[in-house]
């Protein structure tokens, strides 16, 4: 069971006083010149002798937040002119013009730079950072090194687990959890870095030896607005400021002009295109249905082949873009084709539920319309039956892409089962009819209850179908008007399949 990430600090004891701080940010020095202990942005986490963050927030200020704080300990604030205007506390205050660009940093240089203590991979794009990043960590396992793992599935520091709240922590958990990897003598630490945690600087302070683009396709909208927006926010992981070399997806079209963008040594990859880089010279579907037996290109000669175990022509991409990360990262190549027949996908990414059943079960947690196609693709490719989908929209998010989501389910099945997600602060029917659209298939069915639904694919299945479970993955909550009720798709379905036995 994992634990919360919230936890994860360094044992050692850290200290910087005002002035060190001021000296650090280039401003006049504040007074008194008071000592803290620690760095955080959350009032509910502050400890005694903290420094605390009082940012602008998309609902409230921070500054609201600060005699909270300070009764739990906070004996420094950071805000901006605002927040100064809207404390009545009396407690030394350091104003920024733009305080959340300098959290990581500050958190860095507090924590004594941790990233220069571990060689890192970051890995970003919309669909396959987890798989991308989950693969580089286990051949890096196979391959005897100490390894942390940070990413949307959780965080990992030498083999145990601990409970993430996002993809990408906040600057001054990153640089904590890193800190506490250093402690632990982690050598090879891989981390997803989303565009909200690049938008928001979070990753300020923060440096790669590699970095890795996946792919681009429509998300996050509601948070950047437009494509190109949500584009620049990704092009910042590939600057020097971040990162010392790159390794881009070219068959996407904006891995292709990050690739002629390139501020950084920065090599390509595709999965047919043999002028690229990193490329595969051949690869089947294995006889025994279990993955593909492949050869893959690289760099001065390089040539990795064998069995690949993983299921999609998208699997493809996500291995070849770790094996080269990897191999940037100093694997030996002629090692990885032996780690290779060793590689798993990582938890709720076309993940299979068998309790005995006849049909083939799997839940994935595709949540993008272009994520869905490739997940149905998948199921469509392994079954002799029909495919059964059961998928939903998350609320207080883009809702543009809903009835791209919709679209995408019933072209990629057989049987569309429309149902809520995690619908948050939402009206659950309302973001079903914004799926649904205005015309209705004769194999689509509604059910809003999850739970439910499920049962109801189950129910409709017969021997040789597949019934996929898209969105949720490894979660194992569904959030609903500020409450998270337990709920896993994995267990719902092994349920819905063993009750109907």
């Amino acid at each position: 069971m994992s634990t919360e990430s919230a936890s994860l600090s360094p044992i050692a004891a850290f200290e910087k006083s005002l002035g060190e701080l001021t000296d650090f940010v280039g401003i006049e020095k504040v007074k008194p010149d008071i000592k803290f202990t620690g760095v955080t942005l959350d009032s509910r986490a502050v400890n005694s002798g903290d420094l605390f963050f009082a940012l602008s927030g998309g609902k409230a200020h921070g500054a609201h937040f600060v005699h909270d704080a300070i009764a739990r300990g906070a004996v420094v604030i950071v805000t901006d002119p605002l927040g100064a205007q809207l404390i009545k506390d009396s407690v030394p205050i350091l104003i920024l013009d733009d305080p959340r660009s300098w959290v990581g940093a500050i958190a860095s240089w507090f924590y004594h730079s941790p990233f220069d203590a571990v060689d890192a991979v970051g890995i970003t794009g919309t669909n396959g950072k987890t798989t991308t990043a989950a693969l580089v960590e286990e051949i890096w396992r196979l391959d005897g090194r100490t390894t942390g793992f940070i990413g949307t599935i959780g965080i990992m520091i030498c083999g145990e687990e601990f409970a993430a709240r996002f993809t990408t922590p906040e600057g001054t958990d990153l640089q904590a959890i890193v800190a506490t990897m250093r402690e632990r003598h982690v050598r090879n630490l891989v981390m997803e870095v989303s565009s909200h945690a690049l938008a928001l600087r979070r990753v300020a302070g923060a440096h790669f030896k590699v970095v890795g683009f996946t792919n681009l396709t429509q998300d996050h909208l509601d948070f950047h607005g437009d494509m190109e927006s949500y584009f620049r926010a990704k092009k910042r992981l590939f600057t020097s400021e971040y990162a010392d070399s790159a390794v881009v997806n070219i068959d996407d079209p904006h891995g292709l002009q990050l690739f002629a963008d390139a501020q950084i040594p920065t090599k390509s990859l595709s999965r047919s295109n043999k002028k690229a880089d990193w490329y595969y010279e051949g690869f089947d579907t294995a006889l025994s249905g279990t993955g593909y037996e492949i050869v893959i290109r690289g760099p001065g000669g390089i040539l990795i082949e064998g069995h690949l175990p993983l299921l999609g022509l998208h699997n493809l991409d996500n291995a070849l873009l770790a094996i080269a990360l990897a191999i940037e990262s100093g694997v030996d190549p002629v090692a990885i084709s032996y780690y290779m027949r060793a590689l798993t996908a990582p938890v709720g990414r076309l993940e299979p539920v068998i309790v005995g059943q006849k049909f083939l079960a799997l839940i994935d947690y595709a949540h993008t319309p272009d994520a869905v196609s490739r997940a149905l693709s998948t199921a469509r490719s392994i079954t002799t039956g029909r495919v059964i989908a059961v998928l939903g929209c998350g609320g207080d998010r883009d809702k543009t892409k809903r009835p791209l989501m919709g679209e995408a389910l019933r072209a990629g099945s057989d049987l569309a089962i429309f149902t809520s997600d995690n619908p948050r602060s939402e009206d659950p029917l309302q973001i079903l009819i914004e799926m649904v659209g205005d015309i209705r298939s004769e194999h689509d069915l509604v059910e809003p209850d999850r739970r439910s639904a499920i049962a109801l694919a189950v129910l409709e299945a017969e021997a040789g179908d597949c019934v996929i479970v898209l969105g949720k993955g490894h979660e194992r909550g569904q959030e609903i008007k500020g409450t998270k009720f337990p709920f896993d798709d994995r267990i719902e379905l092994a349920r819905a399949i063993e009750e109907l036995a």
